[in-house]
Parts: C-alpha cells; structure tokens; sequence
C-alpha cells in the first residue's frame, strides 16, 4: 500500500518507560492492521532511545526542557511548561507533516496529556485517549474529577460502583501526599477534564480481568474499548514471530538466563521494583537477609543508584542468589525457574507477571501500586501482600515468610494455578476472537472508514 495512502496515526505517550512500553505495543498491532506510526516524544527522552521498531517514524516535541526536566524548579513547572510548549510545538509538528505530504489522521495520546485532545480537535484530527493505569484505578480518579471523592480522604472505607470496598491501604500514594504538594493527583485527575470529547478511550487491560468496572464504564463512555494486555506476542499468543521485546529500550541487558538455566523449575524467587522505586538502607538490608536466609534461589534486579545500600558484605553472585543491575523481565517471568515474583506492583509488571501466570509478592512503593496489590491478592488471587511494620518496613521474617507461602505451601499452588487461569485468560482476550483482539480490529476499521 502506498504509503501517502495508509491511515497515519501519530503516537505520544508520557516520556517514561512504563508508558512508552504499552503504547508502542498497541502501536505495532495497528501496523499490522495496516496502520502507518509515527511515535513522537520529547527531544531529551529522544536522546536516551537506543532503538525504535525500524517501522515507525520518529518524531519530537519540546516540553520546554530540551537538556532535561530535571532542572525544572518543581513537577508542577515541569508539567505546565510542558502543556504550554508541548502544545506548540505539537501544533508546528502537525503543520510539518501535512506540508510533507504524511497527514495525520488519528492522534492516539497518553491521557495524562489532555491538552493534546485539544490541539488535536484545533487540526479537525481524530484523538484517541490511552489510558495506561488498572480500571480500579482509572475509576478512584474519575470519581474525584466528578468531586465524589476528595483529598485528602475523610472516610475510612471507600464505596465506589463496580469496585471492592477500598481502604486507605489501598488507594492511590498521591491521596496521602496531597496536603504536601497537590500536583501528582492534579495530573492524574485531569485525565478525564476532557476525555469525553474522545472519540475514543482506550486501556491497556482485557474485559475478563476487569469485567465488572468496564461494562460500568461502557455505559459512560460509549467509544471505550479493552485494548490490552500490551505485551509482546511472543509471550501471549505467539502470533508474530518478530514481537519478541517492547522494542524501545534505554538499558543494555545483562546476562542472567545462563543464571537461571541451572536452576530447578520453580525454584527462583524474582525480585525486582522497577526504575523509580527507592528505599532506604534499612528497608535494603530487610531484603538482602530475608533472600539470603529464605529457602530459595533468589535473582534480584537492584538498579546501579541502589546498589550502595547494599549491604557491605552481601555477595551479588553466590550458588544460591544472583544480584544484576537490569534484566529483560519478560524473558525472566518466562522462565520455567521463576517461582515467584517480589515486586513493586507497577500496572505493567503486573499485567507481565498475569501474563506469564507468575504468582506475586506485592510490596507496593507509591502511586497505584497499593491499589494494583489489592486486586492481585484479594480480587485475582494471584498472590499475597507484604505485611508492613510501625515504621512501613517489610521484615525480614515477614518476607520470609511469604516466600515460602507461595513456594512451599498449598496456598501458594493454589495461587499459581490462579495465575495461570489468568494466562490463559489474557491470551484469549489477544487471540483471534477474542475481546481485545476484537476491539484493536474494530479502532484499526474505524480509522480507515472516518
């Protein structure tokens, strides 16, 4: 197909890598359903990319901090020059792709930018909405935008429709740091200031995991859809031999397949808290003993900034335990060795462990981890959360003890075998047929007939 012919959709996610990561996947979908993909992100992130899926152009916007947002004077100041030169230059970025000759049609936008929508509908573009976070989520945010819920929270228990009763445990960070400083729950909530003038709301989840919360919101929002999970196929259904990583990475891997080979199947304990979580030396030494006195393997992602705290005579590389800078998660998770997953409960490596039918040690660190922990150890049954102490540490003793909860006990088989009733869920749902396979044709259909 002629290349000045075929629907071009312009993609901009959030400049981070759990937001990159989904938004790129659903990207390469659409490409195979014919879609041209032109990814656009800041001129900074643009730096640090080591590649891109050699089909899909790239593009850039300024958010005002061209040599980093870390010079900014506060996220707020970040996040407003952002939506004021973002704006702009995104408005210049659409003016030179028509005068090439490579029209945009569809602009499919991070929700946390809906200033995007609105440039967008200025150009007479259709704009869909991608929302990256858990429904539950989606929905705790929603409710404040409708002044149903405040910050900071006066109730103890938290009724919303179509959800579990929540308690503070389980709501989002941002709840509890808003006195403080208001701008992260801002941005969260602004997500819905405009989305109903979407044409559509998409969201990296499937309809079986969510059942409940999402036909409540199809009634709201008519033009939503399931989209998700966004993972490589290679780890789902296997449909396209070459999607075998996000494709868009800022980190070189390190061995540790070689590691786990030796190991017996179920054996490992996986441990990892993504690229944002910190703790303290205290909360490192809890872990670094439980893992080295607990019955298992253990692998433990410990970012280069983080590995100072550990402590000064914990060996990074014994029979027993193996402790790298960074690893490829899904090809871990794959990995017939891993037993368990100790993690911080991030939306994507919780839809990564689901996928690969990994039971889960939640130890969530902020945003809508707590919220993501609730559901994966009380709604989906796939494993358990850490007890936290008086000071918000996880001992060692406590750790211990859910890592042979789910690697020795009854429970934790019963978890497993949850976790791979979920598997065989999420790959259905991206199958042919299936819920989220469905909704991607039906986006991708839609954009050639508008």
């Amino acid at each position: 197909m002629d290349m000045k012919s075929r629907v071009h959709c312009l993609v901009l996610p959030y400049p981070a890598q759990g937001h990159i990561n989904p938004i790129l996947q659903f990207s390469k979908l659409l490409e195979h359903e014919g879609v041209r993909i032109t990814l656009v992100t800041t001129r900074f992130y643009f730096k640090n990319l080591q590649k891109v899926p050699p089909s899909i152009a790239l593009e850039t916007i300024s958010d005002g901090f061209d040599n980093g947002p870390s010079v900014a004077e506060s996220s707020k100041a970040y996040l407003d020059s952002f939506r004021q030169v973002g704006s702009e230059t995104l408005a210049e970025l659409l003016e030179k792709l028509e005068s090439l000759g490579a029209h945009v049609d569809c602009v499919i936008y991070d929700a946390f930018f809906p200033w995007v929508l609105d440039v967008a509908k200025r150009f007479g573009i259709l704009g869909a909405a991608f929302l990256t976070q858990n429904m539950a989520v989606n929905s705790i945010y929603y409710h404040v935008h409708l002044g149903k819920l405040e910050a900071p929270l006066t109730q103890d228990e938290i009724s919303l429709p179509s959800l579990p009763k929540l308690h503070h445990e389980d709501m989002p960070s941002f709840f509890f740091t808003y006195a403080q400083d208001p701008t992260l729950l801002d941005l969260v909530v602004a997500q819905f200031s405009n989305i109903h003038k979407a044409d559509w709301i998409l969201c990296n989840t499937f309809h079986d995991l969510d059942k409940e919360i999402v036909d409540w919101f199809m009634k709201i929002w008519p033009k939503f859809r399931t989209i998700g999970p966004n993972i490589p196929s290679m780890f789902l259904d296997k449909k396209y031999k070459d999607d075998q990583d996000y494709g868009v990475t800022r980190f070189k891997p390190e061995e540790c397949l070689d590691w786990l080979d030796d190991k017996p199947k179920g054996s490992v304990v996986y441990v990892s808290f993504g690229s944002l979580a910190i703790f303290d030396e205290k909360q490192m030494e809890e872990l670094a003993w439980s893992l080295r006195e607990c019955s298992s393997y253990f692998l433990w992602v410990v970012r280069e900034s983080e590995q100072i705290k550990l402590p000064k005579d914990f060996e990074k590389k014994t029979e027993k335990g193996l402790v790298v800078t960074w690893c490829s998660q899904l090809e871990v998770l794959a990995h017939e060795a891993i037993g368990c997953f100790v993690t911080h409960c991030g939306w994507n490596s919780t839809l990564e462990t689901l996928c690969l039918g990994v039971p889960t040690i939640a130890m969530p660190y902020w945003s809508d981890q707590s919220t993501n922990a609730k559901f994966t150890a009380d709604v989906w049954k796939m494993g358990i959360r850490a007890p936290i102490d008086e000071k918000k540490f996880v001992g060692r003793e406590a750790l211990k003890h859910c890592i042979s909860k789910i690697m020795e006990s009854d429970e934790g088989k019963e978890m497993k075998n949850n976790a791979i009733q979920w598997k065989k869920l999420a790959i259905a749902a991206v199958s042919e047929g299936g819920s989220s396979r469905k909704n991607t044709i039906e986006f991708a259909n839609n954009l050639f007939n508008s």
